[in-house]
């Protein structure tokens, strides 16, 4: 059986786990990432983080594979070097991170976008397993992107591409995180979620900002029958339903999983973007596609950043 490290890092939070071969985590924990610290303050943490983890596995004497670190931002072709494009964590370019943590723990490192590292995990121990062509999204802040293709990650060359976030949306749009405008996040994150609530409820009865505003709580609203958190779960949908009939015209997916934390809020979520990616997409592009809810919750990333050492997904 091999066992390897799984460090999902995130504009909060460092997810870090020891996996075993089955995607099974056998020890897991989470600490502050410091992204908007410096770089260097979140490489002190991936460190905590794996030392935390090294420790478990020496008390239990397993020897360990590897290091694989779901990071955001693009990963160059040698799953070694992070080049930028990571706007929630500060100084996150240019880094060789892979040598920094090997020189420091004598062992094997391997990087992967964090999408990526998700869907890896999503495919060989989650919503995927047994589908070889999937479209994997994870919807949250912002929003993350890979593509499988025939049992292998598709990132483009150079492993430039699979940003799914910024496929332009609209023309002239709202101003995106990464520069550009229009991009489907700045209009199907639940960032931009959030922000139509805050806008709709500026004058409106103080109810809604007794507590932080965030997708939970526009979730819970929408349930109780809130006619505003109703108007923007619905258009919300329809933008994320919209963007994946984009996805089914191009790819014809056995599956499109979607992820990310507002991913749990109930099948009525998955149901109402289901029924607006069909409504969009050509009937013979999506005769044979699903859309369902990802399965492994936030431990997605781990596992499949661990999953680097247990089999070769990547072309």
């Amino acid at each position: 059986m091999k066992y390897a490290i799984g460090i999902d890092i995130g504009g909060t939070s460092i997810k870090y786990s020891l996996v075993e071969e089955t995607g099974t985590p056998l020890f897991e924990d989470k600490i502050p990432s410091q992204a908007t610290v410096s770089k260097e303050a979140v490489i002190a943490q991936i460190q905590k983080a794996i030392q935390d983890t090294m420790d478990f596995a020496i008390s239990k004497e397993i020897k360990i594979s590897g290091i694989g670190i779901g990071t955001p931002g693009i990963i160059d072709n040698t799953q070694r070097i992070i080049l930028g494009g990571a706007e929630n964590i500060k100084g996150w370019e240019k880094l060789n991170l892979a040598d920094i943590i090997e020189k420091e723990f004598n062992l094997p490192v391997f990087l992967a976008n964090d999408a990526n590292a998700m869907a890896l995990g999503e495919t060989l121990y989650g919503a995927g397993r047994g589908c070889e062509n999937i479209v994997f999204l994870t919807i949250g802040t912002g929003i993350g992107g890979a593509i499988i293709i025939d049992g292998k990650l598709f990132s483009g060359y150079d492993n430039r591409g699979g940003e799914l976030g910024h496929v332009p949306f609209i023309a002239d749009g709202k101003q995106c995180a990464c520069g550009s405008i229009g991009c489907f996040e700045a209009y199907a994150s639940t960032s931009a979620l959030i922000n139509w609530f805050r806008e709709q409820t500026k004058d409106a009865d103080k109810k809604h900002f007794q507590e932080e505003i965030n997708g939970e709580l526009i979730v819970r609203l929408y349930k109780e029958g809130d006619p505003v958190a109703k108007n923007c779960m619905e258009k919300h949908c329809d933008f994320v339903g919209h963007g994946i009939g984009g996805f089914i015209n191009i790819f014809s997916p056995e599956l499109v999983i979607i992820g990310g934390g507002i991913s749990e809020a109930g099948e009525f979520y998955i149901e109402k973007i289901r029924t607006s990616a069909f409504r969009y997409a050509m009937a013979d592009c999506a005769i044979n596609t699903k859309i369902v809810a990802a399965e492994l919750g936030n431990k997605a990333g781990y596992i499949g950043a661990a999953s680097l050492f247990f089999r070769e997904l990547s072309s």
